[in-house]
């Protein structure tokens, strides 16, 4: 839905729109800026959202999508990044949760770069002072930061803590577990300091980052007034619920088992889990907050930011109970898609770019799978993936001359005996440099397999991972005899 009118306030877009910070920072930003929510499938926007909202527009915009991300940031001025990865999705996603972080933050610098967008502001997490040797899902957020910036548009970064509000995963997990279990193992991680903020703080730092010249191309910490550890949170917690619960403090629990029980327990996904443990074993702690001291916004004590969370939570439970009685609360199944994407990220030889690995994977794969198969480049563009003794293509790949570029380059999945091709899901496949040249992301995206979905998972799928990882091998090397 999109509003045609001759409003001259800014206009903001936000990414993440439909998750709990996008929303309450919609409702703060409404009178004074033309307000765009950004969402992978405007269908799936809820009426009850769309009455609250009818001021806001709508708009479609996957960010695996480089094209939809440039659709949806036309004529944008600020733009809000809210997004967090760890749902599938596809039904089957091949590759790590980083690396499609690292693909989401680059097509939104990339569209806001192509929109003139004059800033961009996103909400990232806190860092330990120690970056060095930090798990995947704490250098993630510095990849983050790092692609957002690749593209020159002026970035300001929010480095949060846990954000207390209802709807958040961490707050919701913690409510789960103190409704369902009694008593608690706590592992030794779960003693780590941390530095919750409040939900209402932090949309108020959002809303003020716009336009602030000072914030652009910086990193700012924000938290709370109070920091504690995750058990105090939920001991907290508990007693404003009028629950008393026990916490029992153990050595040794590995974070994977950790992960499983708290999916087992929560229903979370374990995607989400998994970022969220392997986070909670350093202490983070905000310590640049120089722009809460300029706003005189030192931030809510946790026990009210809580309270809070809590009587908005109720609140909501009555909301959704109203707008299923109003809307109607039965939906159709909806019949599973059987798609694909694949995102795997490899070394850069030096001197090298995306266009460069795109025409070697088709140089190299004939050579590693000999004479199994044969690469055929046809006049107009097309790539024919073809088996031994069979005339038909098992792939085609169609280059896409107007969406390539040297750093970029794009070819749509246009036909072959294995693959099914949905002119409303383009399937594609994309090369791209990513973090100053040092990689190259190989990403097949809204891949639709032809055979049946139990053999093709049996079969296409781990012969596809498998030749992924050779090219990558490859590319190592080349990258070691070059000196990159």
């Amino acid at each position: 839905m999109q509003i045609k009118c001759s409003d001259q306030r800014p206009v903001v877009a936000i990414a993440g729109a439909s998750g709990f910070v996008g929303q309450a920072l919609m409702k703060r930003l409404m009178n004074n800026y033309r307000v765009i929510g950004l969402t992978r499938n405007e269908k799936k926007v809820s009426e009850s959202e769309r009455s609250r909202c009818l001021n806001l527009e709508w708009r479609q915009a996957d960010l695996f999508s480089l094209l939809e991300a440039e659709k949806g940031l036309q004529g944008v001025d600020y733009a809000f990044y809210l997004v967090r990865t760890g749902v599938p999705s596809a039904r089957l996603t091949q590759g790590k949760i980083q690396d499609m972080d690292v693909i989401l933050a680059d097509n939104f610098a990339r569209a806001a770069k192509k929109a003139g967008v004059k800033q961009i502001i996103y909400l990232g997490g806190l860092i330990p002072e120690q970056a060095n040797g930090v798990p995947g899902c704490l250098q993630s957020r510095l990849e983050v930061e790092a692609a957002l910036r690749a593209h020159g548009v002026p970035v300001t970064v929010l480095r949060a803590g846990i954000v207390i509000g209802a709807g958040g995963s961490c707050f919701r997990m913690i409510l789960r577990l103190i409704r369902h279990l009694p008593m608690m193992i706590c592992p030794r991680w779960m003693s780590s300091e941390v530095h919750p903020i409040a939900l209402q703080d932090i949309v108020v730092l959002l809303a003020a980052c716009i336009g602030r010249e000072e914030t652009y191309s910086q990193s700012i910490d924000v938290g709370g007034s109070d920091t504690l550890t995750y058990k105090q949170m939920i001991l907290q917690i508990a007693e404003l619920m009028g629950k008393k619960r026990r916490l029992y403090s153990v050595q040794f629990l590995a974070p994977v088992v950790s992960s499983l029980w708290l999916t087992a327990v929560t229903g979370i996904p374990l995607q989400q889990v998994k970022s969220f443990v392997g986070s909670m074993k350093y202490p983070l702690i905000g310590k640049r907050r120089w722009l809460q001291q300029r706003l005189g916004l030192p931030g809510l004590p946790f026990a009210e930011a809580a309270c809070l969370a809590l009587q908005e939570e109720a609140r909501g439970k009555t909301e959704k109970r109203k707008q299923a009685a109003l809307f109607g609360g039965k939906h159709r199944k909806k019949k599973r898609l059987n798609n694909v994407r694949s995102v795997q990220r490899f070394v850069l030889p030096r001197g090298r770019n995306a266009d460069w690995a795109g025409r070697e994977y088709a140089e190299w794969l004939p050579r590693h799978l000999k004479p199994m198969i044969r690469v055929y480049q046809k006049k107009d563009g097309r790539l024919w993936f073809l088996l031994a003794g069979v005339k038909k293509p098992l792939l085609e790949l169609t280059y896409s001359k107007e969406r390539s570029t040297p750093d970029r380059t794009l070819y749509y999945i246009t036909g072959g005996i294995l693959a099914r091709v949905d002119t409303q899901r383009r399937g594609r496949m994309e090369f791209r440099q990513v973090l100053d040249g040092r990689y190259v992301i190989v990403a097949i995206h809204e891949f639709i397999p032809r055979m049946p979905w139990f053999l093709y998972r049996a079969t296409q799928a781990l012969v596809h991972l498998w030749v992924m990882r050779s090219y990558g091998r490859y590319l190592h090397l080349q990258a070691e005899r070059i000196g990159g």
